[in-house]
């Protein structure tokens, strides 16, 4: 049992660590065809994240990516695609926003206005994965599809209500347009870092949670069994009993609810109003995050990381004169290569525990006993 717990651990890192070292050399010999030494970009990557801003940064971004990558997770699970992610975060943030600096939670306790903002990002961005969900159950429309165009009609609202003046105001000496901006008590404060005027966000606390809840689910829960039952075979989790277009519905909920989370950290941790540069794109930032941490809550926090340090990092580049979309050649080759890593990794264990399953039974010989 021993050595088969520490193969299957090798064989777990294998495909992330593969990736990983075939993403660096093929950026090294760009770096090397562009005249830039690959030793020296490594080296000022690597003392970037040693700075203490650049560390924040870094951390400040993987809150939010990790709980992208959570939210995308979920379907992975099950064979669904949630590419509507990224715009169920943004619908969820803007709605929030404009909710969280109303006037109707002027007067409440600042744990009672935190708390409700979340619960009403989570009910929206649950509400418009939900949509997705209802359509596959009922009509058979694809998730990637539906989630794909749910993804531009959302874009379309928020730009609609924004430009209509009717959740938004003008920003105050500058042409961008925001919600109104969130009072003091409907913020989250953020923990101090020394060497550093920015904050890690408060809610860094709120994405270990939800690791957490996602794991336990997963693993020590009846809906997570058969949550995991239907992503493996759907024919055999009907035949024991398993509502397939129920978990369907519910893991697309789930998933659009944790996704109304990942503009959460950003708004009350750091922006305080939803504005045209709210960071876009999270959403499939965490398709690639969930695919290299293997939807593993600890190897998703190490991909969300990995990737906050890569965009932290070109920033420094690009002072320094690499160009900074090296950053984004490395990211895009990780996401190729750890899929076909995977693959190959799944292929070989196979080839092992078909060896295993034919040497318990006999049917395999081992070399002495050819020999012999």
């Amino acid at each position: 049992m021993g050595r088969f717990s520490v193969r299957s651990i090798s064989l777990g890192l294998a495909a992330p660590v593969a990736a990983l070292v075939f993403a660096l050399l093929v950026c090294s010999l760009i770096l090397a065809g562009t005249g830039h030494p690959p030793i020296d970009v490594l080296d000022q990557m690597v003392k970037s994240v040693q700075r203490p801003r650049t560390l924040v940064n870094s951390i400040n971004s993987a809150t939010t990516y990790y709980l992208s990558a959570v939210a995308v997770a979920i379907g992975f699970r099950m064979r669904l695609f949630n590419i509507g992610v990224d715009g169920q975060y943004r619908l969820a943030a803007m709605l929030a926003a404009a909710f969280a600096g109303s006037s109707f939670l002027s007067g409440m306790p600042s744990f009672v206005r935190i708390l409700l903002t979340l619960i009403a990002a989570m009910a929206v961005g649950a509400i418009w994965a939900g949509i997705a969900g209802f359509l596959k159950v009922t009509r058979g429309v694809s998730e990637v599809i539906s989630t794909i165009m749910l993804n531009a009609i959302s874009t379309a609202i928020v730009a609609y209500l924004l430009n209509a003046d009717r959740l938004a105001v003008k920003v105050a000496g500058s042409n961008n347009i925001g919600t109104a901006t969130i009072t003091e008590g409907g913020r989250v404060p953020g923990f101090a870092y020394t060497g550093s005027s920015s904050k890690i966000f408060g809610l860094i606390i709120l994405a270990a949670l939800v690791g957490f809840l996602y794991w336990f689910m997963l693993n020590r829960t009846r809906f997570g069994f058969d949550l995991k039952a239907t992503g493996l075979s759907e024919s055999a989790a009907v035949a024991s009993g398993v509502n397939v277009k129920k978990m369907v519905l519910a893991s697309m909920l789930i998933s659009g609810a944790i996704a109304g989370l990942v503009g959460m950290p950003q708004l009350l941790g750091s922006s305080y109003s939803y504005a045209l540069d709210f960071p876009a794109g999270l959403g499939f930032t965490g398709i690639a995050i969930a695919l290299l941490g293997r939807n593993h809550p600890v190897g998703m926090a190490f991909a969300a990381f990995l990737w906050g340090v890569l965009d932290q990092s070109s920033n420094v580049l690009d002072i320094s004169g690499v160009p900074k979309e090296i950053v984004v050649i490395m990211q895009g080759i990780i996401v190729l290569s750890v899929v076909i890593a995977y693959e190959l990794v799944r292929r070989y264990r196979l080839k092992l525990e078909q060896r295993d399953v034919g040497r318990a039974l006999g049917t395999t010989k081992t070399a002495a006993e050819v020999s012999a």
